[in-house]
Order: C-alpha cells, then structure tokens, then sequence
C-alpha cells in the first residue's frame, strides 16, 4: 500500500464524524431477541466443535443445518434462531452505523475446497490465486515473523462471530457492527485476511498490532491495501491488522 495515501487515510474524516455524531443512541437487540441470540450463539459454538476450526471456516449454512439437524449434541437451529439468522443477514446495517458493501448475496454461500489452500500451522484457508501470491509475498517482504491469524471466513464462520460479538456486547448491535462485519458484508468471504505477529495472541486485534516493526514494514508494500482505515467511511474500527486484497 502507498505509504503517503495510507497516512493521509489515518487523518481525521468530518463525513464520518458526522455519521457517528447522527447516531447518538445505541440500538440493542430485545430482550426476546437477545435471548434467542444466547441460544443459538451456544449452538455454533457447539457445531464449531463438532466440525473441527479448520473446516468451520468453509463450511456452508446448508451443510450447518444437516450436521445440526443429525447430530444431537448440536441440537437442530429453532424457529426462533432461524428468524434471527435471516435478521442479521438480510437486514440493513446502516441503520447500525455500518456502511460497507454486500460481499455475499446468498446465506447459503459455498465456498469449495478447490478454490482455497491451507495454510500450514495457522488452521486457516487463503483463496488461490492473488490472495495466497499476497500472503507469501507479504512474509517474503516483512519476514516470517508474520503468520495469517484470519483467512478464508464463509457466512456460518462470519455469523459465528458476529453473534458472540453481540452476545459480549449485551445486544449492543451499533458497538457489535462497529467491531466485526455483519456476515453479508465480510471480505474474507471473498478475498481479505488477517495476519499478526507471532507470539502476540489476542494484541493482534488491538490498534497496538500498528506500533509493530512489522505494520510499519508493510504499509511500504504497494500490492496490498488496508481495508479499514482510521475514520474509514465503512464504519467499522481501526482494524491495522486486516489486509485488503486489490
């Protein structure tokens, strides 16, 4: 990424500012809704398990209702959770403060094992092609002290997320989206990925991952970007650590 381009992006955004200054009031789930919300936040946690954090990065919502559906330490999804599902898929964040781009058009998205790699020691899959060639290229470039924290994210994973951000949150939907993606709207589902530094655990989610040798090093490259910016007009946190596939 232009090193130039990438510190101008950090200065401060009025139309942004004014944005968040519109949304003075929080808006949360209700009481119902968050209680469905624990539910069915258990429930994937449970299909996580059952299904391994490799695979449950990849698989599919049609393939997550069988093995629920099958497997009775799962559990089969409620009505209840299914309705919510559909709301926090379908529903339009910018109500919330979010204003990225849709990246998935169906909630039952597939992502096939032929068009993603592994990548060794991580438990993450990178998509072939540009994604992977940045990834090898950015450890080349900065050094091995780099590892991908975050690849190849299909709804399930994205949802899975997303609900126990606005489980920790108390329902908080307006803090939730500001934090993670909605599941319509995650770039790794399509391209995007995370890396860190090896050995910093949870700090590479932190805005302390851009006081690293390593971030300094990479905002030099010019074939990747950042995907969100200080004040970036998504919506979403300062998130250093994200890198945007162009």
């Amino acid at each position: 990424m232009n090193r130039r381009i990438f510190l101008a992006s950090l200065a401060f955004s009025p139309l942004f500012a004014k944005k968040r200054m519109m949304n003075t009031e929080d808006i949360y789930l209700s009481q119902d809704q968050f209680s469905t919300l624990t539910t069915l936040n258990q429930r994937l946690k449970r299909l996580k398990s059952y299904v391994g954090f490799r695979n449950f990065n990849i698989i599919s919502f049609e393939n997550a209702l069988f093995y629920a559906r099958n497997y009775p330490k799962i559990g089969s999804f409620t009505s209840k959770e299914l309705e919510l599902i559909d709301k926090l898929f379908y529903e339009d964040p910018k109500q919330y403060g979010f204003y990225g781009h849709k990246t998935c058009l169906s909630l039952n998205n597939s992502i096939l094992k032929k068009d993603v790699v592994v990548i060794p020691r991580t438990g993450h899959y990178l998509f072939k092609g540009k994604p992977q060639k940045d990834y090898e290229n950015i450890i080349t470039d900065v050094g091995d002290s780099l590892i991908l924290t975050s690849g190849v994210r299909n709804v399930v994973k994205q949802l899975s997320l997303y609900t126990n951000k606005i489980y920790n949150t108390l329902g908080n939907m307006t803090q939730a989206t500001n934090s993670i993606a909605p599941p319509r709207y995650s770039y790794h589902t399509i391209s995007d990925f995370d890396v860190g530094k090896k050995g910093w655990g949870y700090k590479n989610f932190t805005a302390d991952f851009a006081l690293t040798n390593e971030f300094d090093r990479m905002t030099r490259l010019e074939y990747i970007g950042m995907r969100y910016t200080q004040n970036n007009r998504d919506g979403v946190r300062f998130e250093p650590w994200h890198v945007e596939v162009i």
